[in-house]
């Protein structure tokens, strides 16, 4: 199968044709119908977090399951599916729990005593979050998708394999953003949009969109925002706690920026609580005032939104096809496999939500 291979770090990826092992007993065979280009991608690929390479990246996606393996009895071949990057075993601490975004359990991973899932010659490739989706097909753990409703368009379910349930998931589930609430969101990219519309979904009263583009900030007004903020243009901050008589109950950080996660727990009112959703640099450190904890602001980070994808997945499918998750204008363009360079170039010029590369 032809696959985009990240074999060095800031070095464009090539086309490349790779093997893919058979299913083993709890395992997924999915023809690859459509797969989004995020900034964790790029992460990976600027060298910014540390990744085995070669690698084939990828991981926001959706398919249409090929094979199975002999103990999987979820899916069978025709289904169709969306991917996460959130596997879960299913039985320790934090899946018994609830808390399946957190599981770091390695057996939903081949061992290094097996043949690796994807291979080049006598090379084993890794799959980066378990997934690869820059590839024709993914093999993949029984626990690393979900199955959807066939009538769901590929391109924008593949967006809720990663951005969308980022972003809505932060919202409804980490944050447990309640009706009334008033909302500040840092970074109107594919993960803040979302995050804005799922503001929207729980009823917040007032939500305000932050960003120092101003097309994203007229997109982020579609998504729910009921408020912008240039940031390029003065004190973001002081605008929101100006606009807000004191501070948002609710602030959310989709950068990645030391900058950023700080501004979101500044413009807090008392008692507020910051997410930070972003992938902030290994190394990096946040500094915040000790005295604002006395007014019980508090900050956090957030993993996938929290989610229980098997659960959140099929219902943000049916939101879209109702009208109220706003996938469609995520979409800013539809390309090749092959065009895969000049998709993950675009990232850097902040003017794009998503780039989805669709596969025949």
């Amino acid at each position: 199968m032809k696959a985009a291979v990240f074999r060095e770090v800031n070095v464009p990826m090539e086309i490349e044709e790779i093997a893919v092992a058979k299913p083993g007993p709890r395992e997924v065979l999915i023809r690859t119908m459509a797969a989004g280009i995020c900034h964790s991608d790029m992460h990976f690929w600027n060298g910014s977090y540390p990744g085995r390479v070669p690698m084939v990246l990828g991981h926001e996606s959706a398919g249409i399951v090929e094979q199975v393996g002999s103990d999987v009895h979820y899916v069978k071949p025709g289904d169709h599916v969306i991917t996460c990057l959130s596997v879960f075993c299913g039985h320790c601490e934090q899946c018994v729990t609830g808390h399946l975004s957190l599981c770091q359990e390695p057996e939903t991973n081949r061992s290094s005593d097996e043949q690796p899932r994807l291979s080049k010659n006598d090379e084993a490739l890794s799959q980066f979050a378990q997934l690869g989706s820059f590839a024709e097909m993914m093999l993949v753990h029984e626990h690393a998708l979900v199955k959807i409703r066939e009538d769901m368009p590929m391109a924008q379910a593949a967006l809720i394999g990663c951005g969308v349930t980022t972003g809505v998931g932060s919202v409804i589930h980490t944050a447990n953003v309640e009706t009334g609430a008033t909302v500040a969101v840092i970074g109107c990219g594919g993960i803040g949009l979302s995050a804005i519309n799922g503001a929207a979904i729980a009823g917040a009263s007032r939500i305000i969109a932050v960003d120092m583009v101003a097309s994203k900030l007229d997109l982020a007004r579609k998504f729910g925002a009921t408020d912008v903020v240039d940031a390029s243009d003065g004190d973001a901050v002081a605008k929101v706690i100006e606009m807000t008589g004191g501070g948002v109950h609710y602030s959310f950080e989709a950068i990645g920026l030391k900058a950023t996660a700080e501004q979101a727990f500044q413009m807090l009112r008392r008692g507020g609580t910051a997410t930070v959703i972003g992938m902030i640099p290994p190394g990096q450190m946040v500094a915040l005032h000790g005295v604002d904890f006395l007014a019980e602001k508090k900050i956090q980070g957030s993993m996938m939104g929290s989610n229980r994808f098997r659960v959140d997945m099929p219902r943000f499918v049916d939101f879209y096809l109702q009208g109220r998750l706003h996938l469609d204008d995520l979409i800013s363009r539809r390309i090749a496999l092959e065009d895969i360079n000049e998709g993950m170039a675009a990232l850097n010029t902040g003017e794009i939500a998503r780039s989805v590369i669709m596969f025949d």
